[in-house]
Order: C-alpha cells, then structure tokens, then sequence
C-alpha cells in the first residue's frame, strides 16, 4: 500500500528542484537578494581573487578619508576605496597637495612600501588610515638625469642643424672665392680672414658637442699649459 506523501516531503522535493532549475529571473539576483546585480568576480594584483564591485550600489559607500602624512604636515584626503596607491589615482591627490612627482612617491601603509598598482582596499586600507608619503631620493635622481640627456639630445639635433645651415653659407663663400682666384681676380685677406674665424668656430660648437662643455675646458688647459712650458 502507497504511503501518503506529507507536506515535509513535498516541500524537500520542490526545494532539491528549485536547486536544479532555477528561475530565469535567478539570474538577475545575488546572494544578497539584490534585484538586477550579478556577482562578478575579477583577479586583483598579487592573484587575489574578489568581488566585481557594481559602481551604482557602491557609489555612496565607496568614499573614505585617508591622513596622510608628509614630513611635518597632515593631509586628510577623499579617495574611492577602490582606487590604487598609483600615479593615476592617489598619488596624483597628493601631487597637488604636496607638489611632489608622483614618480618621487613612496607611500607606506603599516610599516611597508606599497606597490602603485596595489589597490587601497586590497592593502586593507580603510576609513581612518594613516600613510606616510616619504620622496624618493633615487627615483627622482633617475627622472633628472634622463630629463637632462633628453634636453641634451635636443639640444645637439638643434645645434647641429644650425652648424649645417652655417656650413652651407660658408660653402657658398669659399665657391665665390675660389671664383674669383680662377679668374685672377684679387682676394682681400679680410674676407679670408673672417671665413677662416668662422670655420673655427663652428669647429669649436662641433668639439663641444662631441666631448661634452666641460671636458672640453679641461682639454684646453691641459693644451694651454703644455704650450706654456
């Protein structure tokens, strides 16, 4: 004889079905109950794995007040807590707070440098937080020097395509010259003279570009003195 089925069972039954064949409208609801969110999850720097945030439930809460502290000064900064420490977002803040180049940052958060791609939240960072901004003395040497060798670099393209022009004049002058030697025409030393002062001068620019304004003072003490003894 068939038992009757209870009410338990029925119940049991449809919820192990629920389980298997979910409502398409399942799709549009989180774990939290939350109508037209879907739980997305993305990989974050340093292989954690966390939930996708959706910008229009986290606009609200997201914001948080970071003191920042630099040499003897206090900054007390807004950032989205899902922001990195990088020049992008935080340190870009603080640039126009401090003056300092986001290059030149070191930001330290519980007695560690962070990594400009970290992000706050990851790191722990929470409303309240202290950091400390320190400069970075070899970061901002590296960036000087390779400012310096850019502007040398287009300081001698410059130099060298005003040598050309100069040299093209002269060229002309030492034709018109040698023209009129051709013809027995008579040369003033005056005009030998200056074309001579020019082509050493621009000897003397090409020098300086090729060892460098300062070796080539060297150089020339070095020669004035041998002369001299």
């Amino acid at each position: 004889m068939q038992s009757k089925v209870t009410n338990k069972e029925t119940t049991t039954r449809s919820t192990i079905k629920n389980m298997f064949s979910r409502d398409k409208r399942s799709n549009n609801i989180n774990d939290n109950g939350n109508p037209n969110i879907v739980d997305e999850w993305e990989l974050r720097p340093g292989g954690m794995l966390v939930q996708k945030r959706n910008s229009d439930v986290n606009n609200k809460t997201s914001t948080i007040k970071v003191k920042v502290k630099y040499g003897s000064s206090y900054y007390q900064i807004h950032i989205s807590s899902h922001a990195s420490f990088g020049a992008g977002e935080l340190k870009k803040m603080l640039t126009e707070y401090t003056g300092l180049h986001v290059l030149d940052q070191k930001l330290i958060f519980k007695k560690k440098v962070r990594d400009s791609k970290s992000y706050l939240d990851v790191e722990r960072v929470k409303d309240g937080s202290k950091l400390v901004l320190i400069e970075d003395i070899e970061s901002r040497e590296r960036r000087i020097l390779e400012t310096l060798k850019i502007a040398k670099k287009e300081k001698t393209s410059k130099s060298l395509i005003e040598i050309n022009l100069e040299v093209d004049k002269l060229s002309k002058k030492v034709s018109a010259l040698e023209g009129v030697a051709s013809t027995g025409g008579v040369i003033e030393n005056l005009d030998v003279e200056s074309l001579t002062e020019s082509l050493m001068r621009i000897l003397i620019t090409l020098d300086e570009i090729y060892y460098g304004e300062g070796e080539l003072k060297l150089k020339r003490k070095e020669q004035e003195s041998s002369e001299a003894h």
